[in-house]
């Protein structure tokens, strides 16, 4: 979870627009980041795709008043709400934005051209009819930190207990770059998102990185089958957590209002 979902920067600094904190075109340089392009496609009124400064103006016109996140994997569909199409199209992305206000959502599909180091991104955002209906499982900001607390905790105390996430080169690095990261700023929430959604974010970004070590160190000291199935154990409820957390950040504006003008 070093790189944050599309999705989320999309979210984020789409609700910063429409909330007048940010210009059209510093929200689309925003969401491209280090990305070749984005467009998007299947807007209504639109033959075919076009920039994100045009599409998040149409999205406005149109009546959107937010932007939500969905990050589905196989057997929880966190922040879906149908239809089906739509939501099968996001779980094969595993993201996906909402819009609040108008019925429609956007799933990307990424192209990758170029070698390791040195590829060229393209982004097509597909616009499809969303039902308006709660989203599943979003937790409240207080849910998530308190959920993120407790799994950091307990998956800790598992985790070095099967050494597996504390040690060696690859947990050094990923530990060294997520503190670069921090030390550059704190700036993956747009402009207006209250600090309590910065903090759950970090702190979903810290367990996501526990993971992703734990996941990237390959069995460490878990040499027995019964210790691989209890590091297992130990990570998929504090990815699902993670998760969790990160959809509650992103969608702090719409599910609170707390975007400040």
């Amino acid at each position: 979870m070093l790189v944050e979902p599309r999705s989320g920067l999309l979210a984020a600094w789409g609700n910063a627009l429409l909330a007048g904190l940010v210009s059209p075109d510093e929200a689309a340089l925003a969401i491209v980041g280090e990305d070749a392009v984005h467009r998007v496609d299947g807007l209504p009124g639109e033959a075919g795709p076009v920039g994100l400064t045009l599409a998040l103006g149409r999205l406005r016109g149109l009546g959107a008043t937010g932007f939500r996140v969905a990050l589905p994997v196989p057997g929880h569909p966190l922040g879906l709400s149908g239809p089906p199409d739509f939501n099968a199209r996001a779980l094969e992305a595993e993201e996906a934005v909402v819009a609040y206000g108008v019925p429609y959502g956007l799933v990307p599909e990424v192209t990758e051209a170029g070698p390791a180091g040195d590829l060229h991104v393209e982004v097509v955002w597909r616009v499809l009819p969303v039902r308006e209906a709660p989203p599943a499982d979003v937790p409240s900001l207080g849910e998530a930190e308190r959920e993120l607390a407790e799994a950091l905790r307990d998956a800790t105390a598992v985790l070095s207990r099967l050494d597996v996430a504390g040690s060696g080169p690859v947990a050094e690095a990923a530990m060294d770059a997520y503190q670069a990261r921090a030390e550059r700023g704190r700036d993956v929430l747009a402009p207006g998102y209250p600090p309590r959604a910065v903090r759950v974010l970090e702190m979903a970004q810290r367990v996501g990185l526990l993971v992703s070590v734990a996941y990237e160190n390959g069995h460490g000291g878990a040499v027995s089958a019964s210790e691989i199935a209890a590091r297992g154990e130990a990570l998929r409820p504090v990815e699902r957590v993670a998760r969790r957390a990160q959809v509650a950040a992103y969608n702090a504006y719409v599910e609170g209002g707390e975007v400040r003008r």
